[in-house]
């Protein structure tokens, strides 16, 4: 399978994941907007951060998954260090991140 049906079959199989995280950026979007008129409630400082910090741990993942052999690497990056993907991919432990078949 070459790199480009992999990554196909990985964003076909993480599809709700994508959706999920996106939809969550958009939140962060509209959080930073109304905070430039209004002053954030802790709930919604805590969404801010939390959201920064998905995206801040989605880069060196996607960085890593592009890199010759990534889609190996990443699988065993994120058993040693299962922090390094965001939120939304976290939330189902038994299926961390989805390699293709």
């Amino acid at each position: 399978m070459n790199s480009v049906e992999e990554i196909k079959a990985l964003l076909h199989k993480n599809k709700a994941r994508f959706v999920e995280e996106l939809n969550e950026s958009k939140e962060l979007v509209s959080l930073l907007t109304k905070s430039i008129t209004t002053t954030l409630t802790e709930e919604e400082k805590k969404k801010v951060k939390e959201q920064t910090l998905d995206i801040c741990k989605a880069i060196p993942a996607f960085t890593v998954f592009m890199l010759p052999g990534g889609a190996l690497l990443l699988p065993l990056l994120i058993k040693l260090i299962p922090t390094i993907l965001p939120s939304s991919f976290r939330k189902d432990n038994s299926e961390n991140f989805n390699t293709p078949e």
